[in-house]
């Protein structure tokens, strides 16, 4: 099934669910009114440096990937997102042809310790998932932002305690972006959005590496 098959159902069923909708609804709405992702990234910006953990612990700098050359940057907020999971689902279904293209895909998420790990042991090469410690790249970035309360308390009464998932109390979370980056560090291709169940075809992210020159 295509990704926005899967996103459009995943929004028929929260509009099933009329104290889930309206508190999402409210959100994009404060969101796209404040501005949220006004400052993110766009073409032509240099890609802040970062050295972010993986899950082992291991740390991986923006430097030691663009040397192997370009790469794709996705945050998603969390593995508790099924958008989420099936945006990056739908990227490591794309993983063969972004390494054919010479990229690396770092999907970013501001889960820490054993909540960022997904089957770390099968996790196929190419592919680095980070753990955005206090959602910093997502602010370097321009594209996190803080969790209005009524949105909070819609995920408590859901079992979502973002503190614990994320080990601070700070209620951020990245707003779905995507970013192409040469291997220079020069962003090249972007996707940015406050509404979650919108995220990067991940045949335009392939079309974008492969537009890249050299």
């Amino acid at each position: 099934m295509r990704l926005n098959e899967i996103l459009d159902g995943l929004r028929e069923d929260t509009a099933a669910q009329p104290a889930v909708h309206g508190a999402t609804e409210a959100m994009f709405a404060e969101l796209r009114r404040n501005g949220a992702v006004r400052h993110a990234l766009s073409v032509g910006d240099p890609l802040p440096d970062f050295m972010l953990p993986d899950p082992t612990g291991s740390f991986v700098e923006r430097d030691e990937i663009l040397a192997k050359g370009p790469l794709v940057l996705t945050f998603f907020r969390g593995h508790w997102c099924s958008a989420c999971e099936a945006a990056v689902d739908a990227m490591l279904e794309a993983l063969p042809a972004i390494r054919e293209a010479g990229a690396t895909l770092l999907a970013v998420t501001p889960e820490t310790g054993g909540h960022a790990l997904r089957d770390q042991a099968r996790t196929p090469p190419g592919l680095h998932i980070l753990s955005d410690v206090d959602n910093g790249l997502a602010l370097a970035c321009g594209v996190a932002f803080r969790v209005p309360a009524h949105y909070r308390g819609m995920l408590a009464a859901h079992g979502v305690n973002l503190e614990e998932r994320q080990g601070s109390t700070s209620w951020f979370l990245p707003a779905p972006a995507t970013f192409v980056v040469d291997r220079t560090g020069i962003v090249r291709w972007s996707f940015v959005d406050v509404d979650f169940m919108r995220r990067a075809d991940p045949a335009a992210v392939v079309e974008a590496l492969r537009a890249l020159p050299g």
